[in-house]
Formats: C-alpha cells, sequence, structure tokens
C-alpha cells in the first residue's frame, strides 16, 4: 500500500472531500486534532475499524474513542444523555476531553473493547471537524501510531510508524497541547477520570463538583485488570531506548539525575525542566518547559520521546496537580513505571 500525505492547511476542501471519501468507502485516515494525530474509520463498521488495530498492532482489549462532530450525534451512540455530560460538552466541547457512558446498540464490540461502555469526544481542530462532517460517520480513532510508541503530534510522526500501512495521512501541522485528551467516565458516581490531559481535574470539578481518581492513573493497572479507557496500559508512550523518573525536591532530583548520568556508562540524555537546566551545563539535555507550566513539558514531550537517541533517558519528575498529573501519566508508562525519589 502507498501511504499519500495532503496538506489540509486551511481545510483544503479537497484533502477533506478525499479523506471523507475514504472513511466511507471503510478505509483508515490518519489526520491532525488538538491533542494528537488520530488514526479514524468508520466507527460503526467492524470492519473498517478492525484495519486500525492491524495497522497499529493494537491489542484488542484496548477501546477506541469516537470522535463526533455534533452533540446531537452522542443521542445515537449512548443509550441516554446524562446531564453531566451536557454540562461538560457545553464547557469542553469541541476540545480535548473524552466521556464515557453507556454505549447504544449500534457501537461495534470491537470500538467497545467488548465492555457495555463507548467513549465519546469533539476534536477542536476545524481540519478534523471538518472531515467529520463531510464524512457523516461517527469516526473511531485511536492516536496514529504503532501501539506503544510515543503518540504522534505531526505528519511526519504518523508517517515514520505507519507508512505502507493506510491510504492517506492529513497533513495539518503540528498539534499543539502534544498529549491525548483526558478521559472520563460518567458511570461511576461521582464521574471517574480514567486518563488526564488538559483538561484537568480542577477545571472539571469547577464545573461538576468533585470526581474521583482511578488508581491506574499514576500506577500500572493490577494483573487481570481490563482497560477501562484507552491510556492504561501498563507500557504506552514508549521510546527506543530506557527510561527513568526521578522524583523529588528539584534541586535534589538534578543532583540525583546528574549522578546517575555520571555513573551509568550509558549514553544518556536529560528530559530537563527550564528551573533545572543549568545543573546540566556540560551533559546531554532538552529543555522541555516549564515545572510553573506543566502544559509546556507536555507539548514537548512525545517529540522529545521519538527524538530521543540515546540509550538511557532520564526525566524529572514534577508536582502532580493541574496538567502536572497528565505529564506524570504519560512519563511513568513511558517509563514502564521505573522511577525513584530523592
Amino acid at each position: 500500500m502507498v501511504t499519500q500525505i495532503i496538506t489540509a492547511y486551511n481545510n483544503s476542501p479537497s484533502a477533506v472531500t478525499a479523506a471523507a471519501a475514504l472513511l466511507r468507502a471503510g478505509e483508515c485516515v490518519a489526520f491532525p486534532t488538538e491533542t494528537v494525530y488520530g488514526l479514524g474509520a468508520n466507527g460503526l463498521d467492524e470492519g473498517a475499524v478492525a484495519k486500525i488495530f492491524a495497522a497499529k498492532g493494537r491489542p484488542n482489549d484496548n477501546p477506541l474513542i469516537l470522535h463526533i462532530h455534533d452533540f446531537a450525534q452522542a443521542e445515537q451512540l449512548w443509550t441516554d444523555i446524562p446531564e453531566t455530560a451536557k454540562q461538560l460538552a457545553a464547557v469542553f466541547w469541541p476540545g480535548p476531553l473524552t466521556l464515557i457512558y453507556t454505549a447504544a446498540p449500534c457501537v461495534p464490540a470491537i470500538v467497545r473493547a467488548n465492555l457495555p461502555t463507548v467513549a465519546l469526544r469533539m476534536p477542536d481542530n476545524e481540519i478534523a471537524l471538518h472531515m467529520l462532517r463531510a464524512a457523516g460517520l461517527p469516526i473511531a480513532a485511536p492516536s496514529a501510531n504503532s501501539s506503544g510508541s510515543p503518540s504522534p503530534t505531526s505528519a511526519a510522526h504518523v508517517m515514520d510508524d505507519l507508512n505502507g500501512r493506510i491510504p492517506l495521512i492529513l497533513d495539518g501541522g503540528a498539534c499543539h497541547i502534544g498529549i491525548e485528551s483526558t478521559i472520563l467516565s460518567l458511570c461511576t458516581a461521582p464521574p471517574t477520570l480514567l486518563r488526564p490531559g488538559a483538561i484537568t481535574r480542577e477545571m472539571i470539578e469547577a464545573v461538576i463538583g468533585e470526581i474521583g481518581l482511578s488508581p491506574a492513573l499514576l500506577s500500572p493497572l493490577q494483573q487481570g485488570e481490563t482497560p477501562q479507557s484507552p491510556g492504561q496500559k501498563h507500557r504506552h508512550y514508549a521510546p527506543n531506548c530506557k527510561v527513568k523518573v526521578i522524583s523529588g525536591e528539584p534541586s535534589a532530583v538534578a543532583a540525583r539525575i546528574c549522578e546517575l548520568y555520571e555513573q551509568s556508562g550509558q549514553r544518556c540524555h536529560i528530559a530537563a525542566t527550564a528551573e533545572n537546566a543549568p545543573h546540566y551545563t556540560g551533559k546531554q539535555y532538552t529543555t522541555l518547559g516549564s515545572r510553573g507550566n506543566p502544559a509546556t513539558l507536555c507539548a514537548n514531550l512525545f517529540s522529545l520521546l521519538r527524538a530521543a537517541d540515546c540509550d538511557l533517558l532520564l526525566m524529572e519528575g514534577i508536582d502532580t496537580s493541574g496538567a502536572g498529573l497528565a505529564y506524570m501519566n504519560r512519563v511513568l508508562r513511558a517509563a514502564g513505571f521505573d522511577g525513584e525519589r530523592v
């Protein structure tokens, strides 16, 4: 299969039309969102969705998200509309928030990973929304990468992983958020945060009140436990090197990272915060962003994980308030939960 890239800036009608035609024909298309690039197929066509799993090498126990362009579509895909969904959609849709509720009978089991629920989201990206409207379908779409590897934030990343496996990539430039959407289950009382993202716990609670936190946000699923949403697998977002996370008071973190860098005997690279970067002078490091603004760390994380040319990547742990929770969720999974506190 030849994989074509079409530039879709300014919502190119020809690009969107080509993508919509492929989706209606049961094929897969990679497309940009505000979070990461997605690999989409007709979410009501079991055969089309199976092509997503085949292209990614994705385990079939990992559920998918259905992307929609209009809230009215939720009425067809959920058994009913909970009041919390209406409240949250009014504030955060379109946007990087995925909501889980009981699936309607039309949603194939392959999308749900045989769970009774389905995840819905409305992306805040004009190219994606134009494509969704043109296709006229709910589009099942995980991240457009090989399963387990860092998620793609550019069309080039998608090509690196899926060249020859899918027919089309819509190139919409770099994704500005850079990590996947927040996932909230509305099937519990109170609702439960299953995956943190740019829409933080604090932002959600300002709208609907207190929510619960999945134990798997910062730790692996227990033996035999079934993933309830994307992003809960033990080893996820993994680069082609070993990753170790050092957490604690910032100056102590920097000192320990420098110690490990000197002692490892391996080719090391440091994922630094701006505040600690001066400690790493003379070493190989990349400044991702600021501890005071974890969204900057999130935006640059996957690009670094993909580009890392080393044997050992040493990463700073940060506070888990606000967007720090989303950052630490990805970093710990990239490391396979290999970390220490100093």
